[in-house]
């Protein structure tokens, strides 16, 4: 799996971060999404996919 992310599409919301701390974090200042891990583990892929579908800008874009 590789995870990409539009930081210009992000609105902050953080749901990301709740569904898969490990590979989303935000900025401080705003909230914008930081992606830590382009590839993420196998054991990840679940909580990557649910990240994907609660976001509600549609901001992480997912190829398997």
């Amino acid at each position: 799996m590789r995870v990409t992310v539009d930081q210009d599409k992000c609105v902050g919301s953080g749901q990301c971060v709740l569904a898969a701390e490990r590979v989303f974090d935000q900025r401080d200042e705003d909230g914008v999404v930081i992606l830590l891990d382009a590839q993420p583990p196998a054991e990840l892929h679940e909580d990557v996919r649910q990240a994907a579908v609660v976001c509600p800008a549609l901001a992480i874009e997912l190829s398997e």
